[in-house]
């Protein structure tokens, strides 16, 4: 592999782990509080896909300053992440709270389709793409390799500043610290008094914003088409796994090691692409069960 097709793989892989860890990261805080391994999750990624995408292309199409593309995809994912978190949390994620997880997975799968249809019949089953951003910001040449400024600066800076805004919240806060009581114990955390009625409402809410922005920010890059969904969710089932179950630091360095895999995979060995992050996350819980960071031992978040 010469220097070019390795700064090539590097970037992309570097570029694609950022997505996934955005998406990853909402699943690991909602699980860090709910327990529960919410599969609707990944359609809040093409939701916020498709709604940046549109979105891109009204800016487009009525002539809109192309400043506006970026900050708009990101409120717009957000809000609308955050709406839909909230209608999941009132009308379904706190009724099966203290339920049976096979039957949490069971109600979370349902709504997962139910989303998935309310798709379609808004934006049918043709690609939706907008590449507006990408082009306004431009490339730059590294090793000898033309790569856009997007996905090389963009999209991992907005991973780094999710990652330690996060970190800051739940360390540096009263509210981030009530969260992280109700993690380690809801039932003390009630009777000293915490909301925790408020903290679950505000995880689920930040959790499917993260997994929306996530699709927002990739469908610059990404064209979105029935069962993208499905596909980042169960990549970010992946990364949570191997990362460790409720571990920030985990997702991070999960979706790291399996964006680079995947990445070199498809220069490499194309036919293994599909198949190396399902290899990465076997080999990772055949050493550790419990994922890369001990859940035991950091006990979640």
């Amino acid at each position: 592999m010469n220097a070019s097709l390795f700064a090539l793989a590097l970037m992309d892989g570097v570029s694609y782990a950022a997505l996934l860890f955005l998406v990853a990261l909402g699943l690991t805080l909602i699980f860090g509080v709910m327990r529960i391994l919410n599969i609707a999750h990944g359609s809040l990624y093409a939701w916020g896909g498709y709604f940046a995408a549109t979105l891109g292309l009204l800016i487009t199409r009525f002539e809109l300053s192309p400043l506006l593309a970026l900050p708009a995809l990101v409120v717009a994912a957000v809000l609308l992440g955050g709406l839909l978190g909230t209608v999941l949390e009132f009308a379904l994620l706190r009724r099966i709270l203290d339920k049976d997880p096979i039957l949490q997975l069971l109600v979370t799968f349902a709504a997962f389709m139910v989303l998935e249809d309310l798709q379609r019949m808004i934006w049918g089953v043709q690609p939706v793409f907008v590449s507006d951003v990408v082009s306004q910001l431009g490339t730059l040449s590294v090793a000898g390799v033309t790569y856009t400024r997007y996905q090389l600066l963009v999209l991992p800076s907005m991973a780094v500043l999710a990652f330690f805004g996060l970190r800051w919240f739940l360390g540096r806060t009263a509210l981030g610290r009530q969260v992280t009581a109700v993690t380690h114990h809801r039932e003390v955390a009630t009777a000293m008094g915490v909301n925790t009625g408020r903290v679950t409402w505000l995880t689920i809410s930040v959790g499917c914003a993260l997994g929306a922005l996530g699709g927002a920010l990739a469908s610059p890059t990404t064209s979105f088409t029935p069962g993208i969904g499905a596909e980042m969710m169960v990549l970010s089932f992946a990364v949570v796994a191997t990362g460790g179950l409720g571990q920030i630091g985990g997702a991070a360095l999960a979706a790291l090691m399996i964006g680079l895999a995947r990445s070199f995979a498809i220069y490499l060995l194309p036919e293994l692409e599909v198949l190396v992050p399902y290899l990465i996350m076997v080999g990772v819980l055949l050493i550790r069960p419990e994922g890369l960071f001990s859940t035991a031992a950091a006990r979640r978040i």
